[in-house]
């Protein structure tokens, strides 16, 4: 199950930080700060690639 969660932040992170840098280099607009989605797409990003680093196969 922690694996699923880890799976869906790296995803959602890595959906956040595309959508940020294009919303800063103009060709998009995100509706909220560009650097807000960047800040928080690191954080998701590497939170995920955390989990699923450390985290064993096995359901606990």
């Amino acid at each position: 199950m922690i694996k699923i969660l880890g799976f869906v932040f790296t995803i959602l992170g890595a959906i956040a930080l595309v959508i940020g840098v294009l919303s800063v280099f103009g060709s998009m607009s995100a509706g909220i700060s560009p650097w807000a989605l960047i800040i928080l797409g690191v954080i998701f990003f590497f939170a995920g690639i955390g989990i699923l680093k450390r985290k064993k196969d096995t359901d606990e």
